[in-house]
């Protein structure tokens, strides 16, 4: 035994003299995202360079990813190195001091050259605590050759008025002399439940109404006439020229609507932009136009922007090595050399205003009304009026997904009828003033 321990003591030696480094083995917490998995089919470029970082990968769904980093971090044990945030989760895990601060990584790495509003987004009091790997806002999607048919024009900052005129232009509803085939529905809407599906596009479009969820003493404002205003306005239009079942339609439901021809406008996500113009996916690939979110005239277009986003937990015993990666990974020679080996059709939405200036990023053809659209949000000022949360289409409070699960049960019964206007707004601000003064943002 005596022998084996002298053996293990000059191995380590040895090693240290040659300047042979030990492995650091880095744990990667995330989810199972396309890019995640693109990443990794190009890590090995990054491996070969660092001999001596070792990749573990953790993949977990994106609420057990939350329990576990916070389990972690409680405890202290350091089990996950690095670990994928969204735009939801950064602000509040670094204002609870549960991330490490990214300030000092090299002036290589360029972090101007990430979209400043996706960097404003994730930066609290100063110190940026997450780096961005994908972002999305919201974005017009629509049938070219329907448009046409109508006579109207699209123009490229549309208002909701025109979007409501043009939908019921472009409706054509089965009746008993109409043939099912050529049904189409002007607008495809997210009417399901969940706060990552009706409310995150209802939120956006209220802030485009000049509305907000609470004023500046965190009072819920279901109450007030720009969201009575938006609300109306879009059950209006879901009734007028929506799909039947709107309700249960959310972003992969009116996705594949729309490309198999049956919705003449989607106003989603810009990566949608990837699905729609790609044949393998899309039956209208090639008569698809794009356009910035509506307005309504108060200078907001519906302030959306969603991040995927890589962070390093203060539990972390390989803080340097995990920098060193996830620079890696979101360095503007990594996405470069993505682009130059993938193709268009398995490119995914960028984060860093260099790469729309490539040229086989920027024929995309919604590539500039993507980047358009992430520069025009602003989630550190997401409404007209000022309000005391950072966010967009959603609030960056602990206790927003389980108020917005329940105010999206309202809505949606709105649209499926179940429910006036009315009663889902008064049963919203009665929800979430209850909410409110239970934890404590409302004086009782």
């Amino acid at each position: 035994m005596r022998r084996v321990i002298q053996v293990l003591c000059a191995m380590v030696a040895m090693s240290s003299v040659s300047g042979v480094a030990l492995a650091q083995s880095l744990t990667i917490a995330t989810g199972h995202y396309g890019y995640i998995y693109q990443l990794r089919h190009f890590v090995s470029e990054f491996t070969e360079e660092n001999p001596d970082i070792e990749l573990k990968w953790v993949f977990l769904e994106t609420e057990a990813l939350r329990q576990r980093l916070r389990a972690d971090i409680a405890t202290n044990r350091g089990k996950y190195d690095i670990v994928t945030v969204d735009a939801y989760e950064a602000p509040i895990w670094a204002r609870k001091g549960w991330l490490i601060s990214l300030n000092d990584l090299p002036a290589s790495y360029d972090v101007d050259d990430i979209i400043p509003t996706i960097r404003s987004g994730l930066t609290v009091d100063g110190d940026l605590y997450a780096v961005p790997f994908y972002a999305e806002s919201f974005m017009v999607m629509y049938r070219k050759d329907l448009m046409e048919k109508t006579g109207l024009a699209m123009p490229m900052a549309p208002t909701w008025d025109f979007i409501r005129i043009a939908a019921k232009a472009m409706t054509n509803r089965t009746d008993k002399n109409k043939n099912e085939d050529d049904e189409v529905y002007g607008i495809c809407l997210r009417g399901k439940a969940g706060w990552g599906e009706n409310i995150s596009f209802l939120t956006a479009m209220t802030n485009s109404f000049g509305g907000k969820w609470f004023d500046s003493d965190w009072n819920p404002q279901f109450d007030s006439d720009a969201w009575k205003e938006a609300l109306n306005f879009y059950l209006g239009m879901m009734e007028e020229s929506g799909p039947p079942g709107a309700f249960s339609n959310g972003y992969a439901e009116n996705l594949s609507l729309f490309n198999s021809g049956k919705c003449g406008m989607l106003i989603d996500s810009t990566a949608a932009g990837f699905l729609v113009t790609n044949w393998r996916h899309s039956e209208v690939y090639d008569s698809v136009g794009f356009a910035l979110a509506p307005d309504k005239g108060f200078g907001n277009r519906g302030s959306f922007l969603w991040t995927g986003n890589w962070a390093i937990p203060v539990s972390s015993k390989n803080v340097e090595a995990a920098k060193k990666f996830i620079g890696w990974a979101t360095s503007k020679d990594y996405f470069a050399l993505v682009v130059s080996r993938e193709e268009q059709s398995n490119l995914f939405p960028s984060v860093r205003t260099s790469l729309y200036k490539n040229p086989k990023y920027a024929k995309l053809p919604f590539a500039q009304i993507a980047l358009d659209s992430i520069n025009l949000a602003d989630p550190t000022n997401p409404t007209v009026d000022s309000v005391p949360y950072v966010g967009g289409q959603f609030v960056a409070i602990p206790e927003y997904p389980s108020i917005a699960n329940a105010v999206g049960q309202e809505f949606s019964s709105a649209v499926a009828g179940r429910i006036s206007a009315e009663e889902a707004l008064k049963n919203a601000q009665e929800i979430t003033v209850h909410i409110m003064k239970k934890t404590g943002y409302i004086k009782q």
